[in-house]
């Protein structure tokens, strides 16, 4: 039966979670006090990459999907903004075995790498242009009669069925001190003809070529709540990505942005009582948002 839900949270999981709630056939309405320009999504290569969520094994699931997703809307609907591209995740020693290999890219072991590593794993991936592909969600949800407001709540709301999508602001709205920020921040370069991607998950390192520019990162700095840039992280960030893609160091730097990502012990997706609970993905929410969003329409629909 159709229900009234409202969805807390306008970044890339909340957003996808309305579309599935909207295509099921449910009356959805989008409640946040940063709209998804302003969101932590805004700031993300939207990369395909399991990366800081937990646990593995439903991670590798929702991931799954996820990529499954993307790579049918790279082959049918271009102005999404995504698209597949091919890269290699580099290893200082033997390429490790990858714990979400079989969710999605096939992989393959090269040894074809910059001076400095080693081995590496050759896939194609979903990149996510953040600039283009929120707003095409947000298109998805008004089209389907959903709609999405600025608002900023003191808690979650008490009637009717909710979706608590709202990352670190679970820590007030859920009551949960176990998500925590972990600060990122990125650098966007003018695109110079990079079209191969590279990942150094160790620093973490990497360069992810979208259409109109270069997304390179980052940082890993858990307890940090600042979102102000850092000169010396930009220092540090181009230093690592020139090692890996040398034609970084004579790129022009168009802006740069830091975004905080929600790390907790364990994704949380659960319902309780009129409340189903998505929230804690990490470094993942791209990643995992097509897979998570379509457990919460069966939560919902419990």
């Amino acid at each position: 039966m159709a229900e009234r839900v409202i969805v807390v949270g306008a970044g890339v999981v909340g957003l996808t979670c309305a579309v599935r709630l909207l295509e099921a056939g449910h009356r959805v309405d989008v409640v946040a006090r940063d709209l998804p320009r302003e969101t932590t999504s805004a700031v993300a290569a939207g990369f395909w990459y399991p990366y800081r969520a937990l646990p593995q094994e439903r991670v590798a699931a929702w991931a799954a999907t996820s990529y499954a997703v993307f790579d049918a809307l790279a082959d049918t609907d271009p102005d999404s903004g995504v698209r597949m591209v091919p890269g290699t995740q580099v290893f200082a020693g033997p390429a490790r075995e990858l714990w979400w290999a079989g969710s999605g890219p096939a992989l393959e072991r090269t040894c074809d790498v910059p001076a400095g590593w080693s081995e590496g794993w050759r896939f194609t991936t979903p990149v996510a242009d953040t600039s283009v592909y929120l707003a095409w969600l947000v298109g998805r949800v008004e089209a389907s009669g959903g709609t999405i407001t600025r608002l900023n709540l003191g808690g979650l709301p008490g009637a009717g069925l909710v979706v608590n999508c709202s990352g670190l602001g679970a820590r007030l709205l859920g009551a949960d001190r176990t998500v925590v920020p972990v600060r990122g921040q990125v650098v966007y370069l003018e695109q110079f003809g990079l079209d191969h991607w590279w990942l150094d998950e160790s620093a973490p390192t990497y360069v992810v070529p979208r259409q109109h520019d270069v997304v390179v990162g980052s940082v890993d700095v858990e307890g940090e709540w600042s979102r102000s840039p850092s000169s010396d992280h930009t220092e540090d960030i181009l230093r690592r990505a020139a090692q890996l893609v040398p034609a970084v160091a004579g790129a022009t730097v168009i802006r740069h942005k830091v975004g905080l990502r929600p790390v907790r012990p364990a994704v949380r997706l659960e319902r309780v009582g009129d409340v189903v609970h998505c929230y804690g993905h990490g470094g993942a929410g791209v990643t995992l948002s097509w897979g998570v969003a379509d457990e919460v329409v069966s939560l919902v629909e419990r």
